[in-house]
């Protein structure tokens, strides 16, 4: 299929190829860039669409998103609630919307029932609708600690190894751990309090490497971030340096995590302009200029909304990549996140978050230019993941 379009972003920062075209055969993209040179390319009869006031670019990823919750107020009683098949329907739903908002791949770091991971095969396969699903399976957690009732309990060594061994075994394609506590689980342990030693995620980190996995560290606290960078996980989640009486960003640790190549995946919940009402204007204020802190010291972040949690529906993360903007970050910079740094963090940097040769074809078309505006991201036209074309309702296509 050859597409045309008013502009390609085949990168960002160059703002991409006015009158551009990719030509896709088979799921994969063949050629990308000028109309002209492409057209060139395309076989007689090859199919044609057409988006002259539109822009092409690659589908977006959301790094952190927990399909088995709805993003309601109680999202763990409303999982408790649901039965396999039911809530396995609500999971597919979910998966759809977000492909729906040009979500070509998501990376679902919390499911206990291994349903995700049933659904991920699905989608692969094209006998149900959504993005490319990366998943974790059960995250590890300590006895009693958070998340404790996505089955993911261990104590020791041993116990640590078996649990990645059976996420593998069940086709996790990332490593989960909860490094600290979390507010979702009521009487856990608070956000900011550590629950693995920095030997046992040390282990958690070289029985993934065995396999060729990468590790996402849930890390509030400031000490359980540390001892995650020390560790050498791939990314930590949350990342937002909580102490017991408020906010410690520590530059030794920054460094770290940049002369490491760790990413930080913050989760912005769609819900962020309203930071000052949830936790009041002082506490609201801390939060941003420590997200700024950390924005400004080079350390790589991507995008990811910890949709299914806490009021986080899943077709927020535009809204959540708001956030960035409201910070000062250029509009280029942005997309970035949620496409080529997002891709190389997941481990898919040679497969997806890309418009070039080679790469599989998931793209995302909007009306407008979101380099310019970057609200233009919300007028999706039509999507493209690994080269199935998915129409939005409401949408008129070309």
């Amino acid at each position: 299929m050859l597409i045309t379009a008013g502009r390609v972003l085949t990168d960002t920062a160059g703002g991409g190829v006015g009158e551009g075209a990719v030509l896709i055969r088979g799921g994969t993209i063949v050629a990308a860039g000028r109309r002209a040179e492409v057209e060139s390319q395309a076989l007689p009869g090859e199919a044609r669409m057409s988006f002259p006031r539109s822009t092409v670019l690659p589908g977006l990823i959301d790094a952190h998103v927990h399909l088995c919750f709805d993003g309601g107020t109680d999202p763990v009683a409303t999982l408790r609630d649901r039965d396999e098949d039911a809530l396995l329907g609500d999971m597919t739903s979910r998966a759809e919307q977000l492909l729906s908002i040009g979500v070509t791949t998501a990376r679902d770091l919390g499911d206990g029932s291994g349903l995700a991971l049933r659904l991920a095969d699905a989608i692969a396969r094209g006998s149900a609708v959504g993005p490319r699903l990366i998943c974790a399976g059960r995250p590890l957690t300590t006895k009693g600690g958070h998340c404790w009732f996505l089955g993911g309990e261990v104590d020791g060594e041993g116990e640590i190894r078996g649990l990645i061994q059976r996420n593998i075994a069940a086709g996790a394609k990332v490593i989960k751990v909860m490094a600290t506590g979390g507010g979702l689980t009521k009487g856990g342990p608070a956000s900011w309090e550590s629950q693995f030693t920095p030997d046992e995620l040390a282990i958690v980190v070289q029985e993934a490497r065995q396999a060729g996995l990468p590790v996402a560290a849930h890390a509030h606290g400031t000490d359980g971030i540390a001892a995650a960078v020390a560790a050498g996980v791939d990314t930590i989640e949350h990342c937002t340096w909580m102490t017991r009486d408020g906010f410690e960003v520590r530059e030794e640790v920054l460094a770290q995590i940049i002369d490491k190549g760790i990413f930080v995946c913050r989760t912005v919940s769609p819900q962020w302009p309203k930071l000052s009402q949830i936790f009041g204007p002082e506490r609201a204020e801390a939060l941003v200029a420590m997200a700024r802190q950390v924005g400004e010291s080079g350390v790589p972040q991507i995008a990811g909304t910890d949709a299914g949690v806490g009021r986080a529906g899943f077709d927020g993360l535009v809204s959540s990549l708001g956030f960035y903007r409201h910070l000062g970050m250029p509009n280029n910079r942005v997309i970035e996140m949620a496409t080529v740094h997002a891709a190389r963090a997941l481990g898919l940097g040679e497969v997806t978050g890309t418009i070039a040769p080679g790469y599989s074809a998931d793209l995302l078309i909007v009306d407008g230019d979101p380099l310019t505006d970057l609200d233009a991201l919300r007028s999706v036209n039509t999507v493209f993941a690994a080269g199935r074309q998915y129409q939005p309702s409401g949408t008129l296509g070309a």
